[in-house]
């Protein structure tokens, strides 16, 4: 179940409210005033698991880019020269 966050317009309070996702909003706040909206704010999300990228939840600052600790291999790129020997130099 998530926590909602109200504010009330009258007194300006605001206050958390455990409910469910159908429940509808509370009509009143703690104090007995009317006026009553939702807040937005910004979700809690955790990344755990596999299908995350290593980056994303690092443990003890370590800078490795696999989970065993070991450094990745280089890959060494190929380069092709051109031996056609049409073309200007």
């Amino acid at each position: 179940m998530p926590i909602y966050e109200y504010e009330c317009l009258e007194c300006g309070i605001h206050f958390d409210r455990l409910q469910h996702f159908d429940e509808p909003d509370p009509e009143v706040c703690p104090r007995g005033h009317k006026k009553v909206h939702r807040l937005l704010s910004q979700p809690a999300i955790i990344f755990k698991g596999s299908g995350f990228y290593v980056t994303d939840n690092r443990r003890n600052g370590s800078r490795s880019s696999s989970r065993n600790g070991t450094k990745p291999k280089e890959t060494k790129a190929k380069t092709e020269t051109n031996t056609d020997e049409s073309t200007p130099a």
